[in-house]
């Protein structure tokens, strides 16, 4: 900082311990000098808009999403009766969905009780979209408006951006995705004409299972073998191959 004359500004400055949730008390509490300034330790930093608690896990993040999707349902309510349907639908999408898809790469493998909370925002947008009461059941008018569910929707995501690493089109961070084929001592077996993926080893479910390497992996392998074979270039052939697939198994009564 002081060879690119910069100069630390204590007030937006955040500093976190990370540590898994058993050893977090074991940790200090006191503020940090740096560079003669303290640092006041944070339970929870934000990055481009992404909450990031000193767990690893994702609940700040999941009720600052939550709050602000409903926020937005709040305001849109009042515009129901004025508007078609198909242009309020449109708005749902843009002021809600927006906010739920925004990098929910890191709400891959959440608790039951952070899905739920997120699921709430998408049946109330339906439940407004349709004009229901919140003791109606949602499902029908989820798969009316083809939207998926929270989980799928995040492994729709997973195992889009999984095809791009497999393709040279991610950033190179995310390029830790092994092919079984690509292994020296697993070309000859049956195994390696199955475009399966390597699942890294891992050990806490809670962190790393939910690591991209991992979920990746672990999503791109229960995928047929029909749409790992899909041909590319065309990724709009494999998004909508995947949403049916995905589709069918969250609402198997309903044709995409």
């Amino acid at each position: 900082m002081r060879s690119n004359r910069l100069q630390l500004y204590a007030d937006k400055t955040e500093v976190m311990w990370c540590s898994s949730t058993s050893k977090l008390l074991q940790l200090p509490s006191c503020s940090l000098s740096v560079a003669g300034a303290l640092v006041s330790l944070d339970s929870a930093v934000r990055d481009l808009g992404v909450f990031i608690d000193n767990d690893l896990g994702a609940a700040t993040h999941v009720r600052r999403t939550v709050s602000c999707c409903f926020a937005a349902l709040r305001q849109l309510r009042h515009l129901r009766r004025y508007v078609t349907d198909d242009c309020f639908c449109s708005l749902v999408v843009s002021l809600v969905h927006s906010r739920l898809d925004y990098a929910n790469f890191v709400l891959v493998r959440l608790p039951a009780y952070l899905q739920r909370r997120l699921q709430s925002v998408l049946n109330a947008a339906a439940r407004l979209v349709f004009c229901l009461s919140r003791y109606n059941h949602v499902s029908d008018a989820l798969a009316t408006l083809h939207w998926l569910r929270l989980p799928q929707r995040v492994d729709f995501k997973v195992a889009v951006m999984a095809l791009r690493v497999l393709h040279g089109l991610a950033p190179p961070y995310l390029n830790y995705l092994v092919r079984v084929d690509d292994l020296p001592g697993r070309r000859r077996l049956r195994s390696s004409s199955s475009h399966q993926l390597l699942v890294p080893p891992f050990r806490l479910t809670t962190v790393g299972r939910r690591a991209f390497p991992v979920a990746a992996s672990l999503l791109w392998n229960s995928l047929p073998s029909d749409i790992q074979f899909q041909s590319f270039p065309s990724l709009p052939v494999f998004r909508q191959s995947l949403k049916t697939f995905i589709f069918h198994q969250s609402f198997p009564d309903i044709d995409l």
